[in-house]
């Protein structure tokens, strides 16, 4: 994969809840979903779905609408055509665009812990 590609899913997607969810906005970009509806189509909770709805529309992403609803509204060309590519990446090898997501986040969490070790461990 391309290295922007790459970058681009490490800077834009915290979870692979957060893939999901922008997946099925893209799916339907004229749709504007409300919170239970994507709670119910995702399968997931109110919480995840917040915290995904966050994070998308931080990345410009999502776009929320003055009614509260959500809905795919990328920020920039470019952010349109990096979409489309995940999406056709995901479907041809979805284990490897999880991996980069779920890679990322334990890579985060292996940064906090060390930051509490008092001494190195020896190797």
């Amino acid at each position: 994969m391309d290295s922007n590609f790459v970058e681009m899913i490490e800077s834009s997607l915290d979870s692979v809840w957060s893939l999901e969810l922008l997946l099925l906005l893209h799916s339907t970009p004229e749709r504007c979903w409300d919170r239970a509806d994507l709670v119910a189509e995702l399968r997931s909770s109110n919480l995840v779905v917040a915290q995904s709805v966050g994070a998308l529309k931080a990345a410009g992403l999502a776009f929320e609408c003055d009614n509260g609803t959500v809905k795919y509204r990328p920020s920039s060309s470019d952010i349109a055509a990096f979409v489309d590519q995940l999406e056709q990446e995901y479907r041809a090898r979805p284990g490897s665009i999880r991996r980069l997501i779920v890679g990322r986040s334990n890579s985060k969490l292996q940064s906090f812990s060390d930051a509490f070790l008092l001494r190195k461990p020896h190797k």
